[in-house]
């Protein structure tokens, strides 16, 4: 078995921390395996694929090196608390994305909110990407803030039209990548759930129901408070 490696970056002009943790968990071969006989339900909240339950185990099997990142990275030595997690596949093909999907999004406002993707496809380079928008240079999207991003993003989008087909992968004339994380077998991404990101989702990616063929990853949110 080998040891996860973790390294540590900062991020945009905010400078905000996200953690890659290589070899991350001790057995995905397994993982995969269970999510075959895993049972795929339709995602919530504008996720653009399908979700299924974890193994029970999970958490137990990652836990060394999630308190680790949290630690090291996030300065976090306290409680965790697990809000959801699940086997996660995008599937929805690039046309037929709504406006939200299209665009990049932040998963909560609150600054102790952890998010967490683990890739588990052999062959998918598909990672995650962050972004700042042009017109405030919010990278980050909190309570203080919401509002006046959401005027602002809208305004854009009534004088501008409509955000272009499919899934935002790179810097648009609203919004700038500041950086990617680049999918790889057994990877983790960790960052805060505030930060404007999106999956890096290739305009030819095979976007298939079947987790031996489709974008497998495990996407989790956590809270540090």
């Amino acid at each position: 078995m080998t040891a996860p490696e973790i390294v540590a970056r900062r991020i945009g002009a905010e400078r905000q921390p996200i953690a890659i943790v290589d070899h991350f968990h001790p057995d995905p071969d397994g993982l995969r395996a269970a999510a075959a006989h895993a049972a795929f339900e339709p995602g919530r909240n504008h996720y653009p694929g399908v979700r299924a339950a974890l193994p029970d185990n999970y958490f137990a099997r990652i836990r060394p090196a999630l308190t680790t990142v949290l630690a090291g990275v996030f300065a976090h030595r306290g409680a965790v608390s697990l809000i959801d997690a699940s086997f996660s596949m995008v599937t929805l093909p690039p046309e037929r994305l709504s406006r939200t999907q299209r665009l990049p999004h932040i998963d909560a406002l609150a600054p102790d909110r952890i998010a967490l993707v683990h890739y588990l496809s052999p062959h998918d380079s598909d990672g995650t990407a962050f972004f700042r928008h042009r017109a405030t240079g919010f990278e980050t999207i909190d309570s203080a803030r919401s509002a006046q991003y959401l005027a602002a993003l809208n305004a854009e989008m009534a004088a501008r039209g409509d955000a272009p087909t499919g899934y935002i992968t790179s810097s648009t004339p609203l919004f700038e990548r500041i950086s990617q994380v680049d999918a790889r077998y057994n990877r983790c991404v960790l960052y805060r759930s505030a930060l404007l990101h999106s999956g890096a989702i290739a305009p030819d990616a095979a976007l298939s129901d079947d987790p031996a063929r489709g974008r497998l990853t495990v996407t989790a949110f956590l809270s540090i408070a």
